[in-house]
């Protein structure tokens, strides 16, 4: 059977996706496995990206990044399900993250 990318799979294909990826990284965890903990992170995120809208996500919005606390990031553009833009801490260097790593949203200050 080939592998289907995330964008093709159904909202339960997603949820059962990231299930069996979470016990594989719990698994990787525990045996102290670290780079593979951390690639299973990843497919983690953009499975779990792909659940949510990237419609609720706006340019200029500014949301604390899941897993870092206190950074946040600034959207500039939307691709997909990829927030591009920057790190309030780091302005110059433009990254994307895929729309799950991003928490709660700032509120605008003034």
């Amino acid at each position: 059977m080939q592998e289907k990318r995330y964008s093709q799979l159904t909202a339960q294909e997603l949820k059962q996706e990231i299930a069996t990826l979470t016990e594989k990284a719990r698994k990787a965890e525990q045996l102290g496995m670290v780079n593979e903990y951390a690639v299973l992170e990843r497919k983690m995120a953009m499975a779990k990206a792909y659940l949510l809208n990237p419609d609720d996500f706006k340019p200029g919005d500014v949301y604390e990044i899941d897993g870092d606390p206190g950074s946040y990031f600034k959207i500039e553009y939307m691709n997909g399900v990829f927030a591009w833009g920057n790190r309030l801490n780091h302005p110059e260097k433009e990254e994307a993250l895929p729309i799950s790593l991003l928490g709660k949203q700032r509120q605008n200050q003034g």
